[in-house]
């Protein structure tokens, strides 16, 4: 529609300078002819050498008595048509119509083909939407049909509750009368608050397949324009479209973008967009009631919504949607497993157990990576090695296996992992390991993996002091393996952990008997980028750093006494390690135990467990951590 609407605008701009160019060109087709002086003409009309004679304003043209024609201009006020009939000479006048015309033109046509550019570049700048450059105020709100892709409830898993609410507004628009009888009102609003990726949008994209009635979507940064009252005047526009089309739904995703709270910030904020959120908040409950439109928005910045629209009567209901736990990941890989096809040997709920912390955005990345990697192999069907590969993939980064590594470095960087492995697997609070590698991925060198069993809802003080036991073991295992001098910057990456973990124990958590039960977080200069939101005194700020720091050292001592205490399975893993290169949890147990590994794989011949010998009391280097710069 709209390059239509462009071709039909060049053609009509074509076709006007091709009219105005036949126009200006009629009067000077008429004169043809060679030119000659006036006073030539003069003496040629007393010489009786001209036949006859064509005035057309001060043009003259004239044909002589040979049959040729001349043409000639008149002086200003010069009349010559008596003298020319004295002479016997024919004279023919031609009539001036189309001067005043063809002026006015000369005048106006600049003007108005600027205003047609003016008109086709800022329609082109609306998105040629809505009534072009002069629509600024009609609102971006789309129609949403969805008579392709449909998506239900059907489709939404891992969020039972969320979905939940929203299937009672669908069935009050259905079926309202159920909830009127008892003097229950329809929901004005419903507020769809959680993380990036958990379906928000999903969800209003369910609703609109559910409802069976119109459903309006825009963003919230589509009100925002630079020009001031253009907000204002599409929110007034969309309540208008939506009223015709009652019941309806309204959606309004990413509603942060223009409904940050008022007067904060330098300034007191941006005008044009304060505007538009007053308009937004008379309109959904201001004296002219919306009676049948239910609007639903959806943000991740809840902490930074005006509180004008968190209130009842405009959004009634907050529905959190959280990150899925294991039944709800399970239940998202099902619905995306259904697009691809899946062998007899994967086990979503295995995989689902071994993804805490993932969004279902994240989880359907999981699914098409897994796709991909066995399209590339050239799989008929996807395997569970092409979801570990996904996983391993997404949770890890790619892996780097053009990095060359020299002899050395690779030996530094297994004994940083196997460190951290060993102190994990002996620490009963600590996560189980899941993997380790020496190969590279991303900005590290090498990593060890531990996943929970269970999605952790809260983390206890000795599960946190485990962890930092834990982090601090790479740097442990280089000291024990290559001495205090061989210490490289690999542990950089755990103490920045093990600070930030040791922090919030004593400054958000009251872990700290000596600092006590206050959240000095926001004080503290430069944590998590405050500058401060109160008073603290410098014996305070000392005595924090003071429980900070014994946390650590405290740490990393224990570290080293498990290492050494521990050295043979020390030993026996990092020679592993350099060996297979990458080790799941399982296969870590078993050469931690001074087992073999049963390798059903073609990829990797069997092999025995390396031996072990005595090793100087030194330490390892970079591994699970950034790579030296």
């Amino acid at each position: 529609m709209g390059n239509a609407r462009n071709f039909a605008f060049w053609v009509v701009l074509f076709l006007m300078v091709l009219a105005l160019f036949n126009l200006f060109s009629d009067g000077s087709t008429a004169m043809n002819g060679r030119q000659i002086s006036y006073s030539d003409f003069i003496q040629r009309v007393q010489n009786e050498q001209v036949s006859n004679v064509v005035i057309d304003g001060e043009d003259v043209a004239m044909t002589g008595a040979d049959g040729q024609e001349y043409t000639t201009v008149r002086p200003m006020g010069e009349e010559i048509a008596d003298k020319l009939i004295a002479q016997g000479i024919d004279v023919r006048v031609v009539k001036q119509q189309s001067s005043g015309l063809m002026s006015l033109i000369g005048v106006w046509l600049p003007f108005i083909l600027l205003i047609g550019v003016w008109i086709f570049f800022m329609n082109r700048m609306q998105g040629g939407g809505k009534g072009g450059a002069m629509g600024f105020g009609k609102s971006k709100a789309k129609l949403l049909t969805e008579k392709h892709g449909r998506v239900t409830f059907d489709d939404v898993a891992g969020i039972d509750e969320a979905k939940e609410e929203l299937e009672e507004i669908v069935e009050f628009l259905r079926n309202p009368q159920k909830f009127s009888r008892l003097g229950g009102k329809i929901p004005k609003g419903a507020l769809l608050v959680g993380p990036p990726g958990t379906g928000k949008t999903l969800l209003a994209r369910a609703i609109a397949g559910e409802a069976g009635v119109p459903f309006f979507t825009i963003s919230g940064s589509d009100f925002v324009e630079m020009f001031v009252g253009v907000g204002a005047s599409r929110v007034r526009d969309m309540f208008e479209q939506a009223k015709k089309s009652s019941p309806c739904i309204l959606f309004i995703d990413e509603i942060d973008a223009v409904g940050r709270a008022r007067g904060v910030g330098i300034g007191g904020g941006n005008d044009e967009r304060e505007q538009t959120l007053n308009q937004l908040l008379v309109e959904m409950d201001g004296f002219e009631a919306n009676e049948g439109i239910i609007i639903i928005a959806a943000t991740n910045r809840k902490d930074v919504l005006d509180p004008a629209l968190l209130r009842p009567g405009r959004f009634d209901r907050q529905i959190h949607v959280p990150n899925p736990d294991i039944k709800g990941r399970e239940k998202i890989l099902s619905v995306h497993a259904r697009k691809v096809p899946v062998g007899p040997d994967v086990d979503l709920r295995l995989i689902a157990r071994g993804t805490p912390g993932f969004s279902g955005a994240d989880l359907m990345n999981l699914v098409n990576e897994a796709a991909l990697t066995a399209a590339r192999i050239g799989r008929r069907f996807v395997s569970m090695a092409d979801f570990e590969s996904a996983k391993d993939k997404v949770m890890l980064g790619v892996e780097r296996r053009s990095m060359v590594l020299t002899p050395e470095q690779k030996e530094k960087t297994a004994y940083h992992e196997a460190g951290h492995a060993i102190v994990g697997l002996s620490l009963p609070k600590c996560d189980p390991v899941y993997k380790a590698t020496i190969i590279p991925r991303g900005g590290a060198l090498g990593m060890v993996v531990s996943l929970p069993e269970m999605d952790r809802l809260n983390f206890h003080k000795d599960e946190a002091k485990q962890k930092i036991i834990m982090t601090m073991a790479g740097k442990a295992a280089e000291i024990i393996k290559y001495g205090e001098e061989g210490v490289s910057n690999g542990p950089a990456g755990d103490i920045q952990q093990a600070s930030a973990l040791a922090r919030a124990m004593v400054m958000r958590w009251g872990m700290s008997d000596k600092v006590g039960a206050v959240d000095y977080a926001e004080a503290h200069e430069g944590y998590n980028g405050s500058t401060g939101g109160f008073s603290v005194s410098a014996a305070t700020k000392e005595l924090i750093e003071e429980e900070v720091r014994e946390l650590i050292e405290t740490g990393y001592q224990e570290a080293r006494r498990i290492l050494i205490e521990k050295e043979v399975e020390f030993e026996r893993l990092a020679k592993g390690l350099l060996e297979y290169e990458t080790l799941t949890g399982e296969e870590i147990g078993k050469i931690v135990r001074g087992d073999s590994l049963d390798d059903n794989d073609d990829d990797t011949p069997a092999t025995k467990i390396p031996s072990v010998t005595a090793v100087p009391k030194t330490g390892p280097t970079p591994g699970g951590d950034p790579a030296p710069a």
